[in-house]
C-alpha cells in the first residue's frame, strides 16, 4: 500500500512539474522587455563599448512583490574567483507587482554576480553575467 501512495505522489508531482505551475523567481539579464514582463534577447554574456554600455536586469516572480522597494547588490569576481562589492542599486516598486525591471549600466568587463533582495532583506533570486568589450 505504502508503495502505490509513493507512486501515485511521485506521477501527481511530475506532473505538476511538467504542466509548469512549479515556478520560482528569477533574475534574467536582457537587451529589453516586453508588455508582458518577458525578457527580449536574453543573454548571460554582454558586449559594451570602452565607454560603457547598459542592459536590463529583469526579476519575475510567482507572487506579488509587497514591497515598496527593492535592491540589487552588485559583486564582481576577481581573478581567483572572489567577490568584490561593486554598488548596490535601488529600485521603488508596487506592492503587486510580479515582475520588474531596472536598465543598468557597466563600464568594466568581468563576471558579475547580482543578488536581489526585497524590502524585508530576503534574498529574491541572484545570477551571474560576463561582460566583455566589443
Amino acid at each position: 500500500m505504502l508503495k502505490k501512495l509513493l507512486t501515485i505522489g511521485f506521477i501527481a508531482f511530475t506532473l505538476v512539474i511538467l504542466s509548469g505551475e512549479v515556478t520560482s523567481q528569477t533574475l534574467y539579464f536582457c537587451e529589453s522587455v516586453d508588455r508582458d514582463g518577458y525578457p527580449i534577447t536574453e543573454s548571460s554574456v554582454f558586449n559594451i563599448s570602452r565607454s560603457g554600455g547598459y542592459f536590463t536586469f529583469l526579476v519575475r516572480l510567482p507572487y506579488a512583490i509587497k514591497c515598496n522597494s527593492v535592491r540589487y547588490e552588485i559583486y564582481k569576481e576577481d581573478s581567483r574567483g572572489n567577490e568584490v562589492y561593486n554598488t548596490t542599486i535601488y529600485q521603488d516598486t508596487e506592492r503587486d507587482w510580479v515582475w520588474f525591471y531596472k536598465e543598468v549600466t557597466f563600464y568594466d568587463p568581468g563576471r558579475y554576480n547580482v543578488y536581489v533582495y526585497d524590502c524585508y532583506d530576503y534574498l529574491l533570486t541572484s545570477s551571474s553575467v560576463k561582460i566583455q568589450y566589443r
